[in-house]
């Protein structure tokens, strides 16, 4: 069936998110309250991004574009292109610091497509949304809290990925430490040794679980909760800075790890007033951001509720 494009433009809010939170490699995920905003609409031929705040400058302004090529490969997936996109971003969360930017982008790319298409969302409904995204990302860690919200658990099975999402201990307040360095996952992913001792394995497996419990249940136990053998170790060496300032708050009782591959570092708990991380690193205090990708002002709605499922859990 031809599709039938909408008049008008698409709008949709994307908030910034961090991966792993510790020991949840490319599983555990936290949506944050710092938002990009973006809209787009059809037109006659081409493409283009008009791109304000990050990025600006320096990210492609034609189909090059992340949000671009998130649009295309959702139209795609649906049927059909259009024949040219007016694609409008106005960002605020930093790029290339390990806060979710490109997760955003694809997110946001994938519902704006979805908005633009009479009957998106019954031709693509949000589990569709999560494996078309996912699989643009190469992993759901990120995507999952950007398009749901909260604390996301993600993973890959046959059909793609899929997620839950749970709501957070009102304890857990996030500061993130923003640098003014960039980091890029490829390079970070790289230091990662192919194979890790079973201990580390286990030894993972067991904060993961007490992870899910700190956040949702019991704040206290974060600082054991957020200890990880998998891959910030290995990725010290790259990211000194990082590496000394997750030691830092974590020697002053704050739960702290890398923010995804870095280099931001994510603090869960409110730091003490007279913690001095340096003149090189921003902090923000931020708020999870329980709601995910927002469209046409109104909460994308969850197409499954089962706690199987790309969805809530209550």
């Amino acid at each position: 069936m031809a599709l039938t494009f909408v008049a008008g433009s698409a709008h949709v809010r994307t908030p910034a998110t961090s991966a792993n939170l510790g020991p949840g490699f490319d599983a555990l995920g936290l949506a944050l309250s710092l938002h990009d905003e973006l809209s787009a609409s059809v037109t006659d031929a081409g493409f283009r991004v008009e791109i304000s705040g990050e990025g600006a400058g320096e990210l492609p302004t034609d189909a090059g574009h992340l949000v671009v090529r998130a649009m295309l490969a959702t139209f795609d997936e649906l049927g059909e292109r259009p024949p040219g996109l007016a694609v409008s971003c106005v960002n605020h969360i930093p790029q290339a610091r390990g806060l979710g930017s490109s997760s955003a982008a694809i997110v946001g790319g994938v519902l704006l497509a979805r908005g633009l298409v009479s009957g998106g969302e019954a031709r693509l409904d949000d589990a569709g949304a999560l494996r078309v995204a996912a699989k643009l990302e190469g992993h759901p860690d990120n995507v999952a809290p950007c398009l749901l919200g909260g604390f996301t658990i993600a993973w890959t099975e046959g059909a793609g990925a899929r997620a839950v999402t749970i709501d957070t201990h009102p304890g857990v307040r996030p500061t993130v430490f923003v640098p003014a360095e960039r980091g890029y996952t490829a390079s970070a992913r790289r230091a990662l040794p192919p194979e890790v001792p079973h201990a580390d394995a286990a030894f993972n497996a067991g904060r993961s679980a007490l992870l899910v419990h700190a956040l949702t249940n019991d704040p206290t136990l974060l600082l054991a909760a957020t200890e990880d053998r998998l891959h910030q170790g290995y990725r010290a060496e790259s990211m000194p800075g990082t590496a000394s300032l997750v030691a830092g708050l974590r020697s002053v009782g704050v739960a702290a790890a890398v923010s995804g591959a870095g280099p931001s570092v994510l603090a869960f708990t409110e730091v003490p007033g007279d913690f001095r991380a340096g003149r090189e690193w921003r902090a923000v205090s931020l708020g999870v951001d329980g709601t995910g990708a927002l469209a046409k002002g109104s909460m994308v709605r969850h197409a499954e509720r089962s706690t199987v499922a790309a969805g809530r859990t209550s």
